[in-house]
């Protein structure tokens, strides 16, 4: 939606004062500019990255539209997840939990909270530790050092996608001027024909300029920030699961291990202690 608004802005802005100000918005479409602009960037992107960050890049087109993949309601269902799984361990054991944490899409308990069942990364990051819990081969420091080090490699290959898009709209400018001197080229060969003619192709290589430059700080720039922000949340969802667990492993009650979890929330998403408290007793 972000996306959508934004963009409306920025074209409203440009367009509406060009037009506003005596300019035909006719004369700013383009399109052999824009072929050269675009197709020499997607070229660079190309060259510059692996297959998979292309794909990756790719995959994450509908998340631009969709906004951001967790809400307040993702991390209620993940806090009342640990607090059942805690809660269960005590009763009846860490083995007990054993069959929920092999195969949690047939768990009974995960299958309570349908949407952290669909996160596969989180699913997954709760199945590993509290595996290596149940082994009882860990102490509460080294779970934390390398559930740190996950998060960190995790993190760096969530950003490589807005680090790819970054790079391209660094890039544009560039290539706007490419399509600006080309347009030139263009112009000077046609000097001898009627100055209209010359004045609508010096027009055409200008536009390849103002292209380059606005396709890359009105858009592609905003959306690697966009893409930025989307890897930063993915991290912080799974640091929640991180403090609930290892705060789970140094003894403390259920209750106060999914409090640890909340109070790593982020403000816009944090529940207050008697809503989280109603969430787990199952009256949320």
């Amino acid at each position: 939606m972000n996306l959508i608004l934004g963009s409306i802005v920025v074209l409203g802005a440009v367009l509406g004062g060009f037009a506003a100000g005596g300019g035909h918005v006719a004369a700013i479409w383009q399109p052999f500019e824009l072929i050269i602009i675009l197709g020499a960037a997607l070229g660079g992107f190309i060259i510059a990255n692996s297959m998979g960050v292309v794909m990756k890049s790719l995959k994450s087109i509908p998340s631009l539209f969709t906004g951001s993949k967790y809400k307040k309601a993702d991390y209620l269902e993940a806090l009342g997840l640990m607090y059942d799984l805690f809660t269960k361990a005590r009763k009846e054991g860490l083995m007990g939990i054993e069959s929920d944490i092999e195969e949690p899409s047939s768990s009974a308990l995960f299958q309570k909270y349908p949407r952290l069942l669909k996160d596969h990364h989180a699913c997954e990051f709760i199945s590993d530790y509290m595996r290596l819990v149940v082994s009882g081969n860990m102490n509460p420091f080294e779970l934390d050092n390398l559930m740190d080090v996950e998060l960190t490699t995790h993190h760096h290959e969530a950003e490589e996608t807005s680090h790819a898009v970054q790079q391209v709209a660094d890039g544009l400018p560039a290539f706007g001027i490419v399509a600006a001197v080309l347009g030139i080229v263009h112009t000077m060969a046609a000097l001898g024909g009627p100055m209209s003619e010359v004045g609508s192709l010096v027009a055409a290589a200008l536009v390849g300029t103002l292209s380059g430059i606005l396709i890359s700080y009105g858009f592609v720039s905003p959306i690697a920030t966009m893409l930025a922000r989307y890897a930063a949340e993915e991290t912080r969802f799974l640091s929640c699961l991180k403090a609930c667990i290892l705060a789970n492993v140094q003894g403390y009650s259920p209750q106060v291990a999914v409090e640890f979890g909340r109070k790593t929330m982020a403000s816009d998403f944090r529940p207050s202690f008697s809503e989280l408290e109603k969430h787990l007793r199952g009256g949320g």
